[in-house]
């Protein structure tokens, strides 16, 4: 039974295995003072540049945290947006560990937008209000919307003048990538991000991401940082090693791993769009006469986003386990998500959609 719900369900890729067991072979110094992490470096530079520097930690959480501790004074804000996983499922985590403030702007498509920025940004200067000393966007974002390169410039330009840092969660970059069709380092590194939290766990690999340091001089104390965050593993070769065969330049299995995703993705909305049709063809609407099935925002990621009603939602959930992302117009619709992953295979989305079908009779 295949599960929709998140792309953290997905196993390994056999290739990381393989690459864990090689790497378990010996003795090797601690602390990402060996080879597997010197690779990892190497492999991250191939992608984001020379002045690239590679800081893997346990997990997305830890990314996050450390990449603000490290990008922030004491006394600096965050921006993100109110759909922001830092703002809404990370557990205070940033505030409580890092002691970053969070200053949240409306984002209904996912993507923030400079002149959101407005109610911070005329506070920059006054010691009694939060300064918003840097804005973390998503890419691609929760709503599986992905920023365009105009976008991010946009986003980054603005920032910078204004005197702040820029941090990306990129738990899910690799998908923004294969949908752009563009290299790591030309929506990121190019574009003046500063700071990466490059994702592994969600495309393919055990456990581990890496926060990827674009422009050193805009961190001060990562190392300390990533050890008070309790994101230092003393056994960093395994963590190294996943990272590093998921960027090996020889093979891109971070983008063949998104791209298998994201056009399972595209399938699944393609369905879905074909059963919203016949269904208004016929049609049956929601009582309200919003339409029974449909989806809003554009599918660029490797997630769906549909409304439909709770209890065919259910139904198909019995067979297919996802997640309900939140209430729908109406008590008796629901907005769900869909997500797909690395292994989600071309008969898993049939079977999901057969199901679908069926529970709409």
């Amino acid at each position: 039974m295949a599960a929709f719900a998140s792309d953290n369900y997905a196993p390994a890729h056999p290739a990381i295995l393989d690459a864990v067991a090689a790497a378990n072979a010996g003795h090797a110094v601690s602390y990402g003072e060996d080879p597997w992490t010197d690779r990892l470096t190497e492999h991250v530079r191939h992608h984001f540049g020379d002045q690239a520097q590679a800081y893997p930690v346990f997990n997305g959480t830890g990314a996050n945290v450390v990449s603000l501790g490290a990008l922030l004074p004491r006394w600096g804000s965050a921006i993100v947006t109110d759909v922001a996983h830092l703002h809404t499922d990370e557990n205070g985590a940033p505030e409580r560990v890092a002691g970053v403030k969070l200053l949240p702007v409306d984002a209904p498509d996912g993507k923030m937008r400079p002149e959101s920025w407005g109610p911070y940004t005329i506070n920059l200067g006054d010691p009694h209000r939060p300064q918003a000393l840097a804005v973390s966007l998503t890419q691609s974002t929760e709503l599986g919307t992905v920023y365009s390169v105009d976008e991010v410039r946009g986003l980054v330009d603005t920032a910078h003048a204004y005197g702040m840092g820029v941090h990306v969660d990129g738990s899910r970059i690799a998908n923004a990538a294969a949908h752009l069709g563009l290299p790591l380092r030309a929506i990121t590194t190019d574009l003046g991000i500063d700071v990466l939290s490059f994702g592994g766990t969600k495309n393919g690999i055990l456990l581990g991401e890496v926060v990827v340091v674009l422009n050193p001089e805009s961190v001060h104390g990562i190392e300390f940082v990533r050890k008070m965050s309790m994101q230092l593993a003393s056994k960093m070769r395994y963590v190294s090693a996943q990272l590093a065969a998921l960027l090996d330049p020889e093979h891109d299995l971070w983008l063949a791993n998104a791209t298998a995703s994201n056009a399972r993705a595209t399938q699944l909305r393609d369905g879905v769009d074909a059963l919203a049709e016949e269904l208004a063809a016929d049609g049956r609407t929601h009582e309200s006469g919003a339409p029974l099935l449909h989806v809003t925002n554009p599918t660029q990621a490797n997630v769906v986003f549909p409304t439909l009603p709770r209890s065919v939602a259910d139904a198909v959930r019995a067979e297919h386990p996802f997640y309900d992302w939140r209430p729908g117009a109406h008590p008796d619709l629901v907005e769900s998500r869909w997500m797909c992953s690395w292994d989600t295979t071309e008969d898993d989305v049939d079977a999901f959609l057969a199901a679908l079908r069926k529970a709409f009779g």
